[in-house]
């Protein structure tokens, strides 16, 4: 799946799931792990797991398998690495508080 299909697949799952306020970050010149960050929230620590779940089951579907997953214990904060894609789904105060989109926008 070519890098902008990729994006868009991520982002339909994560609307699916009624994630809110959605970035969409370019992280080409600033990294060399990733080219992309998605940042969204969710409600509460069961919605943001729900969501990265959600994600993760489809694209497995798809034939994409996730280099790791983090975070699914808190709730808090997780992570799903595709590699040239990282998703972030967030819960609010954990969002404000590392404000990922000014350290990386």
């Amino acid at each position: 799946m070519q890098h902008e299909q990729l994006k868009q697949f991520v982002i339909d799952k994560i609307e699916d799931l009624k994630g809110r306020d959605i970035v969409d970050l370019d992280v080409s010149d600033k990294s060399s792990i990733t080219d992309t960050m998605l940042v969204c929230s969710g409600n509460s620590k069961r919605h943001v797991v729900s969501i990265a779940e959600k994600v993760v089951t489809e694209a497995k579907l798809a034939g994409i398998t996730p280099l790791s997953i983090e975070g699914q214990d808190s709730g808090e904060w997780v992570l799903v690495d595709f590699g040239e894609i990282i998703l972030h789904v967030m819960q609010d105060e954990t969002r404000d508080f590392y404000q990922l989109e000014k350290l990386w926008g």
